[in-house]
């Protein structure tokens, strides 16, 4: 049995040896694994040995083991996208934890911030953390102690492997070679290459895509402009790399990357995880590549001088309020409304600037995507914060709509409960299913590398199973407090439009609305149809405290929203 896992460690037994000590038998434990990506492809690692493994350590110890918690092929550098992990913190939030167990600390994070943060969230909840391999209790001093050690360590040892990743990747664009992604125009072709692990890659040109590149530069040194030209490929049918249609950004991108004129530019943003777009390296890498060029270096240049000459500050005399930028829904496709501007004359000659909400994918990608579906800004505006003041000084209006939106929530248990019926039911089955795999490997019925393929792909259905039944079971928790009362709304209403009233400035009257209204939609006659206020714990705090903390972006417990028209 033991040749279907990959023992990936050999690592203390001190914490598995002896018999059960009655301070550890019944507590609840979670294990909490994870394998990224390289890691599962070049080092070995295995989500089922580190699981086996940590399974073993419960059963010796006497834990109650409540649930596993697995995020796979994802790096330990960030932790807000790590659903598993996100699902074990809410776990410990909601004090259903005594204990959390890893294979190895950096399993958590290779973060020394991160990984300290997470510790610390747990010893606030009484939540004890235990590495196995490490043999690091942090119940106790010395395990403490020795957790910050290893921590540093451990962050010493990610820095210093994403220099050496760095400087690698700088030394390859400077011998003319391509570092990045997928590339419109361009396919990404793996050979061999005895000198890498995982063998390299080169650029090949996709002639379909280099023909539709040619015709870009053609059509904007012609004079056309990023819009006239997404909008004319998209009603030609033509697609990106990911099957969508082309946008401003898109054509801008391709008229200034040097690649398809034969260049390697590489390194002309610095610190992107942590900088983004801010931090422009005076001195990128910009050499002759390997790979052949889809244009020549003539028009390469005479596009270049074209786009200098052409690019210019936008005038921005006019100072309109965009509260609703975004928020607004386009109603023919869904997407944000964003502001477009229109010129005209009146009768008696003078200019006159009107400002519109319009479809964002349209005023990006052109007609062949969507329509305008414009509605005046000057009319919008005051129609929503007036919406707003009529709700507030109509309590039977008010009290209807609470009530229906309290009489939704209360039926909306039903399906959740079903739901989660049938995701028990579907774990069970699955891990029937797993066992049943594991028995015909044992009788010699499959395979090692059969058995192998077919764990994987059970303990990701498994583990898809069980993120949905927590997510549900997290929803089922909050129903009783989903009940809203109208004094309160009412008395959020007010204090929204107190402060708005108050405010200096429309940046500050725009932050307001964002923080109460989630969305708006219009009709096909292009007038507002429903506005959509959020009721949730952030905005109660926020209106309550009479403009108190923004929310931070992360969800709450319970949402809902309450439709006036």
């Amino acid at each position: 049995m033991n040749d279907v896992f990959e023992i990936i460690a050999e690592a203390p037994k001190s914490y598995m040896s002896g018999s059960k000590n009655p301070s550890t038998i019944g507590k609840r434990a979670a294990i909490y694994a994870r394998v990224s990506t390289v890691e599962q492809a070049e080092e070995g690692y295995s989500i089922d040995a580190q699981l086996k493994i940590l399974r073993e350590v419960c059963e010796a110890k006497g834990f109650e083991l409540i649930e596993e918690y697995v995020d796979r092929g994802i790096s330990g550098k960030d932790v807000v996208n790590r659903p598993g992990l996100q699902a074990m913190l809410q776990a410990v939030e909601d004090r259903r934890l005594d204990i959390v167990l890893v294979w190895k600390m950096n399993r958590l994070s290779r973060k020394i911030t991160d990984m300290l943060n997470i510790v610390d969230a747990l010893k606030l909840r009484n939540v004890e953390f235990y590495s196995h391999t490490d043999n690091i209790d942090t119940n106790t001093p010395q395990g403490s102690f020795q957790f910050h050690i290893m921590a540093a360590v451990s962050e010493f040892e990610r820095k210093n492997i994403a220099e050496n990743v760095r400087m690698g990747m700088i030394e390859r664009a400077q011998s003319g070679r391509w570092n990045g992604g997928v590339v419109y125009g361009y396919d990404i072709i793996k050979v061999k290459d005895t000198m890498r692990k995982r063998g390299d890659t080169i650029l090949e040109i996709n002639p379909y895509e280099a023909e539709v590149v040619r015709r870009i530069f053609a059509l904007y040194n012609q004079g056309n402009g990023y819009k006239t030209i997404a909008n004319l490929l998209n009603h030609e049918g033509h697609k990106t790399k990911l099957k969508r249609n082309h946008s401003i950004n898109g054509i801008k991108t391709i008229l200034t990357n040097p690649l398809y004129a034969g260049y390697i530019r590489y390194n002309v943003r610095q610190e992107w995880a942590t900088k983004r777009r801010n931090n422009i390296n005076p001195n990128p890498v910009l050499v002759e590549g390997v790979h052949e060029p889809i244009i020549d270096r003539e028009t390469w240049q005479k596009t270049q001088k074209l786009m200098q000459g052409r690019s210019h500050t936008p005038n921005r005399v006019h100072s309109g309020s965009y509260l609703l930028t975004g928020i607004m829904k386009c109603p023919q496709c869904g997407a944000g409304m964003v502001l477009s501007r229109t010129t005209n004359r009146r009768k008696n000659g003078e200019k006159r600037v009107l400002e519109y909400y319009a479809c964002g994918q349209w005023k990006n990608k052109g007609s062949s995507v969507c329509s305008s579906n414009g509605i005046r800004v000057d009319k919008a505006n005051p129609y929503v914060i007036n919406r707003i003041r009529e709700l507030l000084s109509d309590q039977s209006l008010l009290k209807g709509l609470v009530e229906a939106v309290n009489k939704n929530a209360k039926e909306g248990i039903q399906p959740l409960q079903k739901r989660h019926t049938q995701l028990t039911r579907r774990l069970e089955s699955l891990e029937r299913k797993r066992e049943k795999t594991i028995s015909l490997y044992e009788d010699g019925v499959i395979k090692k590398v059969e058995v192998q393929k077919r764990l994987e792909a059970s303990d990701l259905d498994i583990q898809k199973t069980k993120n949905e039944l927590s997510q549900i079971e997290q929803q089922l928790r909050e129903q009783n407090r989903l009940k809203v009362d109208a004094d309160l709304v009412q008395s959020l209403l007010s204090n929204f439009v107190t402060l708005y009233d108050k405010a200096l400035t429309v940046e500050q009257q725009k932050r307001l609305v964002r923080i109460l209204v989630e969305e708006i939609t219009i009709d096909t006659n292009r007038k507002i149809e429903t506005i959509q206020i959020k009721l949730n714990e952030d905005v109660i705090r926020f209106f309550s405290e009479e403009g108190g903390d923004d929310p931070d972006g992360s969800p709450p417990p319970f949402s809902l929203l309450l439709n006036i028209a």
